[in-house]
C-alpha cells in the first residue's frame, strides 16, 4: 500500500510539473521582441505609391482593373483572364506546380497579395512595377497568348470598357482604321502578329503600345488592393509585446512557440524571409537542382537585364515616374556570377494554403521544402546560399507548426475578391 501511495504521489508531482513547464510563459529577450515587432503585421508600412503609375491610387482605375482582372476576352483564346492563374480562393494562386495558359508555363504560380510592395516582379524580376507585370503575361504566347492591338480594340469597342477609360485616362484615340491598327499586331515572339507590328507606323505603335500600359496600369491599381490581414501569429505578436503572457498562451502552443523560436533563430529563416511581409524582396540561389533540360538555371541574371531593356520599366516612355524616381532600375546589378540561378523570395503569409512551392514547384509540401532547407544540398550552380541546418526530425515539425499560424484573411474590398458582377 505505502509503494502505491508513494507512486501515486510521485506520479502527481510530476503532473504538477507538467502543468507548470506548459503554464510557464516563455520569456523572450529584448533582441527576439524587436525581431518578432518587425515580422508583425503592424509593422508594415503604408503602401507608398508608385512613381512610374500616377493611376495607382485612382478608385476608378481599381474599378476598371478588377473588371480586366476577370476578364477572359484579354487572351488569344477568350479563355484566359488573370483570374485563370491568380484564383481569389486559392489565394491568388492555382494550385498547380506549373502555371497553364495557353499552353504549359514554366514557372509557378505566385500569389499576388501584397506583392505591391515588392520592386521587382516574376521570379526572375524581370519586371520593376506591378503594372508592367500585368503586362507580360497578356503577349505571352503561352499565357494569355494575345497581342497588344486586340485589347486595345476590346477597350474601344466595348462601352464600359471605352467610357471608364476616357473618364480616367482621357479621350481614346481612333483606332478603328483596321489598315493602321491590324487586329493582331504585336512586338513578341508570334511569326504573324510581330511582322504586322513592324509594319505599323512608329505613332501608331506608340499610340496602341500608351493604351495597352494604362490597361496594366490599372489592373495594377485594383491589385494594390490585395494585401495580407492578420494571422495568428500576429494575434500572438501584438499579445507578446503588450505583455499579455495569459492571451499570447492561448493563442500559440508550446510546439508553435519553439517553431518560432527556431525561425528568427537556429533556423536563420529570416536571413531571407523578414519583415512584416516575411520576404527581403531580393534574389537568392537556394541549391535546387534544375528540373529537366529545358529549366531556368539563370534566373535573375537574365531577369534583370529584361528589365533594362522593358519599354515598360521605369525609366520607359509609357512611366509616369521622373529618372530621380527609378533608382531600383538605374542601379541595378547587371552582371555576376552571384545572380545566376538566383530566384525572388516569397513571402511566408499564407505559405500553407499556396502549395506547391519553390519557382518550379518541385517540392509539393512545406514538409519537403523545411526539410530540402534543413540539407540544403550542395547547388549545382556552385554557389548556393544555403548551409545545412543539422535539425531533428522533432524541431522541423515545430518549425512547420509555425508556419501554418501565418494563414491570415486577405484584407480587400469584399467585392474585389470575386469577379464583378
Amino acid at each position: 500500500m505505502r509503494r502505491l501511495v508513494l507512486f501515486i504521489s510521485v506520479l502527481a508531482v510530476i503532473a504538477v510539473a507538467v502543468v507548470i513547464v506548459l503554464l510557464r510563459p516563455h520569456v523572450w529577450s529584448v533582441a527576439e521582441r524587436e525581431v518578432l515587432r518587425s515580422l508583425w503585421i503592424g509593422s508594415l508600412a503604408p503602401l507608398e505609391k508608385d512613381p512610374s503609375n500616377k493611376f495607382g491610387d485612382d478608385a476608378r482605375a481599381a474599378r476598371l482593373g478588377h473588371k480586366l482582372f476577370f476578364d477572359k476576352r484579354l487572351s488569344g483564346n477568350g479563355e484566359i483572364a488573370c483570374s485563370t492563374c491568380h484564383q481569389p480562393e486559392r489565394e491568388f494562386t492555382d494550385g498547380l506546380r506549373l502555371a497553364e495558359g495557353m499552353g504549359p508555363v514554366p514557372k509557378h504560380t505566385p500569389t499576388i497579395i501584397g506583392t505591391a510592395y515588392s520592386p521587382w516582379f516574376f521570379w526572375d524580376g524581370r519586371k520593376d512595377s506591378q503594372w508592367s507585370q500585368a503586362l507580360g503575361p497578356m503577349e505571352s504566347p503561352v499565357e494569355h497568348g494575345g497581342a497588344r492591338t486586340q485589347y486595345a480594340k476590346i477597350i474601344a469597342a466595348d462601352r464600359f470598357y471605352r467610357n471608364a477609360y476616357e473618364e480616367i485616362f482621357g479621350k481614346l484615340p481612333d483606332i478603328s482604321d483596321n489598315q493602321r491598327f491590324p487586329a493582331i499586331a504585336a512586338p513578341n515572339d508570334v511569326s504573324k502578329s510581330s511582322a504586322a507590328w513592324s509594319a505599323m507606323r512608329a505613332a501608331d505603335r506608340q499610340t496602341i503600345s500608351r493604351i495597352y500600359s494604362n490597361i496594366g496600369k490599372s489592373i495594377a491599381a485594383y491589385e494594390r488592393l490585395i494585401l495580407p490581414g492578420a494571422s495568428r501569429f500576429d494575434r500572438y505578436v501584438e499579445a507578446v509585446l503588450k505583455g499579455d503572457e495569459t492571451t499570447a498562451r492561448q493563442i500559440f502552443d508550446g510546439d508553435e512557440i519553439e517553431g518560432l523560436s527556431l525561425f528568427i533563430g537556429e533556423a536563420n529563416c529570416i536571413q531571407c524571409h523578414n519583415g512584416a511581409l516575411f520576404t527581403n524582396n531580393d534574389f537568392h540561389d537556394t541549391g535546387l537542382p534544375p528540373d529537366g533540360d529545358a529549366a531556368d538555371t539563370q534566373g535573375r541574371a537574365a531577369g534583370v537585364k529584361m528589365a533594362r531593356a522593358d519599354e515598360f520599366n521605369c525609366l520607359g516612355p509609357f512611366s509616369d515616374a521622373g529618372a530621380d524616381d527609378c533608382g531600383e532600375i538605374k542601379f541595378a546589378k547587371i552582371a555576376g556570377a552571384e545572380l545566376v540561378g538566383s530566384f525572388k523570395t516569397p513571402t511566408l503569409r499564407n505559405v500553407a494554403k499556396t502549395a506547391p512551392y519553390m519557382h518550379d514547384g518541385q517540392l509539393a509540401t512545406l514538409a519537403e521544402v523545411i526539410d530540402f532547407y534543413n540539407r540544403a544540398p550542395p547547388s549545382k550552380l556552385g554557389h548556393s546560399a544555403l548551409a545545412p541546418l543539422g535539425l531533428s526530425a522533432r524541431e522541423l515539425k515545430k518549425l512547420e507548426r509555425f508556419l501554418m499560424t501565418l494563414d491570415g484573411p486577405i484584407k480587400a474590398p469584399k467585392e474585389f475578391l470575386s469577379a464583378p458582377r
